[in-house]
């Protein structure tokens, strides 16, 4: 299944490492577009000024790590498609572009399904998405909570649980599924 990521699903950082951890297991093909990382770069502005090169960093690394994944948006597709935002169009399109099965993001009100579906597009939340992937795969997915997990305890310093670090990373259902295995 090849998904467009939003911006939103790659930053925060502890969803990303989880969303491309299992992306890395080769249980999806995922896809973003230049702007979408912009985007994720100026979003970690937030954070003080050394987000953004933070930001970019990582950017970098995950290019590297899937050099198929970012897409360029034909000309054209963008000015032929709606959204409720303008402002997410480019993420249609970017998907639409790349012949993607689905959009995964956190803005369902921005991506309403039945725009979508008239483009042959899903819309998926990381949380649904990753229990899916679970039923189906549950050790690969059991490995990428272990290790995020274990990569947010050596970075922070703190006793991280699972429940509570996916929890706070929008992956509730997904958090609770991991500490029942």
């Amino acid at each position: 299944m090849r998904v467009l990521i939003d911006a939103c699903v790659l930053y925060p950082t502890v969803m990303r490492e989880v969303v491309l951890g299992v992306a890395a297991q080769g249980l999806f093909d995922p896809r973003w577009s230049p702007r979408i990382l912009e985007e994720w770069a100026r979003a970690a502005r937030k954070i003080g000024p050394e987000g953004e090169t933070i930001a970019r960093g990582e950017i970098a690394a995950i290019n590297a790590r899937f050099p198929k994944a970012q897409v360029r948006i034909p000309q054209g597709v963008e000015a032929r498609l709606w959204l409720p935002d303008p402002n997410d169009v480019h993420v249609l399109a970017a998907a639409v572009g790349c012949s993607a099965d689905a959009v995964m993001t956190v803005n369902a009100k921005d991506f309403p399904r039945n725009v979508l579906a008239e483009e042959g597009l899903q819309r998926v939340d990381p949380d649904g998405f990753l229990i899916g992937l679970h039923d189906s795969y549950p050790d690969e997915v059991q490995s990428v909570g272990d290790a995020v997990l274990d990569q947010a305890r050596h970075l922070s310093g703190d006793p991280w649980e699972m429940r509570k670090l996916m929890r706070k990373a929008r992956l509730p259902r997904l958090g609770k599924r991991l500490s029942q295995d």
